[in-house]
């Protein structure tokens, strides 16, 4: 299904139903298609960016009904189609057209903005792609959609009450401490009922990935990943400074934040029913009271910051590009897709009134920005832009967007509560990232783990960062598995890291908007324009900062967050 924003075809038909019989012949004629000259590649060029458009917006709206509706089996069989029946066919082809395109004698003609990075990426993909590899992709796209289905499925019953796991976790925040122990041991033992299933799914995930890295000539699934995910500005031994320097400098500033917790709410100690509500014992904020109130006024918050801002969120709720409320079926987590060939995006989420949500609204708008304004950049692969890039967008717009909070808070005392709680969250965001980010490189250079290693290496790093701060003697069970409820995990391994560096990105985009309001959404805007024509360095750069995980670096902007955090 095309949006009324989708521009005219020049060589798919307007009509094309997608199955393979009718893709086919258009790989066909693309790989078949004789290049004359510089003209007839870069035309060859946007034929392939139109047909990888189509196609990646018939997968996203796919995606995006079975997300919507996880407990439809229909919905859930077109998604399947296409993972089985025309993906399989296109990641071969694709791969000549690669080879086409590396081998033209008129490759060199391709010199303006953004061929560099594309043809760097495609070379690598290359060197990786593995004909037996293909059903393998298949089989771990499968089970990755499983584990929307079981998660998807689950719901809690709290006095008589059938909730999703996102609506009960609001009852996280009341001041009621009885009544957050008794959701926070539902909301977790309804997880732990999944623990076996999950970790079974787990375990078969690994294999499937440990095994597509070898058949690439790979040692492991993290050095594959690294290549497959284009990672050519940093290194493995980055993401370890990274993980080291979130240890030495973030973690005894959240320790602190704990301790005054503690102190704040009167407790001998911190259980992990007591880490979301207000440390004050103050009622919880309230936001917003429906989705439709959470659209308009994150449209009309954005427009006040920037009118393109404000009308990108219009176009989005006129098209009709919203699912923001938590249901039963509907799978878990947020996220803004990217609808490449009508050139704007869908958001999801599971919305359950609280100032989270409106934080996932905010960063998914600030995703759904950069679909928006590299919209019109030549290939569509110029649109694909890298997680550290796109997470940028998105965090940054977290912070920015404060400066319009008070459309949703209109009592001073709450407006600034909210912007306290999100300045604290911006830096607990680095240490859970570090977690996420070193479990995984654990799990994949150990491949042949059992589930029991891997618990112990989970609490062993997990308490390396934390433990989140709390208290979790006689809640082992909990603790061992709460990883099962990172997404990312489960459905896209290794992209984590980047909301860690992103999040040191976006804490320096917004101290230039402090410094200088115009110039500061002016720069990040125009880094968002890019798309991904520059390498990521280059990109923030544009953005007015700096591409930098440096111990020094991270504590320089912690030091300024914490500076922040005592102002409201």
């Amino acid at each position: 299904m095309k949006t009324a924003l989708a521009k005219p075809r020049k060589f798919i038909p307007e009509n094309l139903k997608i199955h393979w019989e009718t893709l086919e012949p258009l790989f066909l004629e693309l790989k078949n298609k004789e290049i004359n000259s510089s003209d007839e590649l870069l035309r060859w060029l946007q034929y392939r960016s139109e047909l990888e458009a189509v196609l990646s917006e018939d997968y996203a709206w796919r995606y995006i009904r079975m997300t919507c509706n996880t407990a439809d089996q229909k919905l859930v069989e077109d998604f399947q189609y296409f993972a089985t029946e025309i993906e399989p066919k296109m990641a071969s082809i694709n791969n000549d057209l690669d080879k086409k395109l590396i081998s033209s004698p008129h490759i060199d003609s391709l010199r303006g903005e953004g061929y560099a990075v594309y043809l760097r990426q495609v070379k690598k993909s290359l060197e990786i792609f593995r004909e037996e590899n293909i059903p393998l992709f298949t089989e771990v796209q499968l089970k990755q959609q499983e584990y929307q289905s079981i998660v998807g499925s689950l719901s809690v019953n709290i006095d008589g009450k059938e909730m999703t796991l996102q609506q009960a976790s609001t009852l996280l925040l009341e001041n009621d401490r009885t009544k957050r122990e008794q959701a926070w041991r539902i909301i977790n033992n309804a997880r732990l009922d999944k623990k076996e299933q999950l970790d079974t799914l787990f375990d078969q995930l690994v294999r499937l990935r440990h095994q597509i890295a070898r058949n690439a000539g790979f040692e492991n699934f993290r050095d594959y990943m690294f290549t497959a995910m284009g990672r050519f500005d940093y290194t493995v031994q980055d993401c370890e400074k990274f993980h080291d320097a979130v240890r030495e400098v973030v973690v005894p500033v959240l320790q602190q934040f704990a301790d005054e917790r503690k102190d704040s709410l009167g407790l001998d100690t911190l259980r992990p029913w007591d880490m979301s509500v207000d440390p004050e014992n103050l009622p919880p904020l309230k936001p917003f009271s429906s989705g439709e109130e959470l659209i308009h006024k994150t449209e009309e918050a954005f427009h006040n910051l920037h009118p393109y801002i404000g009308q990108c969120i219009r176009t989005m709720r006129e098209n009709n590009l919203f699912d923001v409320e938590s249901r039963i079926g509907k799978a878990p987590g947020g996220y803004n897709y990217p609808l490449y060939e009508s050139g704007a995006p869908f958001i999801f989420m599971n919305a359950a009134g609280t100032l989270r949500d409106l934080t996932t609204m905010v960063h998914e708008g600030g995703h759904a920005l950069h679909t928006f304004i590299s919209a019109d950049l030549a290939l569509t692969p110029f649109k694909n832009v890298p997680s550290e890039v796109a997470e940028l967008a998105s965090m940054s717009m977290e912070l920015i967007s404060m400066d319009q909070w008070h459309l949703f808070l209109t009592n001073p005392t709450d407006l600034a509560r909210a912007k306290q709680e999100q300045l604290r969250d911006a830096i607990s965001t680095l240490p859970w990232v570090a977690t996420i980010d070193k479990f995984q490189h654990w799990i994949y250079t150990y491949p042949e783990h059992t589930a029991e290693e891997r618990k112990h290496a989970w609490l062993t790093i997990y308490n390396e960062f934390g433990r989140g701060f709390a208290d979790w003697n006689g809640l082992e069970g909990a603790e061992a598995y709460l990883w099962h409820k990172q997404l990312h995990i489960f459905e896209v391994p290794f992209y984590y890291i980047e909301y860690g560096f992103a999040q040191l990105g976006a804490i320096a985009v917004w101290k230039n908007y402090l410094t200088n309001k115009t110039a500061g959404i002016e720069k990040y805007m125009g880094a968002l324009k890019l798309g991904y024509t520059r390498t990521i360095p280059e990109i923030y750069t544009e953005a007015g900062i700096k591409f930098d995980f440096d111990r020094e670096y991270i504590r320089e902007l912690i030091d300024f967050l914490v500076k922040e955090v005592k102002k409201n």
